[in-house]
């Protein structure tokens, strides 16, 4: 990515905006297959007990956790998307719109169930079908696979110091030490 010049904000939210439109989309697709094709609560083996489809619906966050008190969690989906919105008005990395679209694209989907899935608006019930047993107990979409790998990618994009903008912060930590900066800092 060296030598790259930053993205133009234009074309920065448009692959923001193209890939959590797909990301949703693949979400809610997979969603709608797994209502019309698993039987509720059966265990479906795709891979022996390394890869399995569970149809289950989820009141609650990870591990059903919260259940009686759903309205938050699309209080903080709704928020969380906010933001992702907020912020990807700024960015000018190519890394960055991507790590971003896709993270949008996996709140989406859950908030998308968190509004319009049964019991209905704003407790509705997560559509969950991937389980790894031998990896976790818990049961999960898609939306969540992004989600997750947005989470991580965006730890490692600040651990890197990858800014928005497409700097890095060692390009900043660079102009601070050069002559003119560090006059323009020195006490008179």
């Amino acid at each position: 990515m060296a030598g790259r010049r930053p993205l133009h904000r234009s074309a920065a939210g448009a692959i923001v905006a193209i890939l959590a439109i797909v990301v949703l989309a693949a979400d809610q697709f997979v969603k709608y297959l797994t209502i019309q094709n698993l039987p509720m609560g059966e265990t479906v083996p795709v891979l022996g007990r390394f890869l399995e489809l569970i149809y289950v619906r989820n009141p609650g966050a990870a591990f059903s956790l919260g259940s009686g008190v759903t309205w938050i969690f699309t209080i903080a989906l709704a928020v969380v998307a906010g933001v992702i919105v907020w912020k990807s008005l700024g960015v000018r990395s190519r890394l960055w719109a991507i790590v971003l679209g896709c993270l949008l694209g996996g709140v989406m989907g859950n908030l998308g169930d968190r509004l319009f899935r049964h019991p209905g608006f704003p407790v509705g019930e997560v559509v969950d079908m991937i389980s790894m047993p031998w990896m976790m107990p818990a049961i999960f979409n898609v939306a969540d696979v992004f989600i997750v790998t947005g989470m991580i990618s965006v730890a490692l994009l600040v651990v890197l110091g990858l800014r928005l903008d497409g700097t890095r912060e060692r390009d900043h930590a660079k102009d601070a030490t050069t002559p003119d900066a560090a006059a323009a800092t020195a006490e008179p």
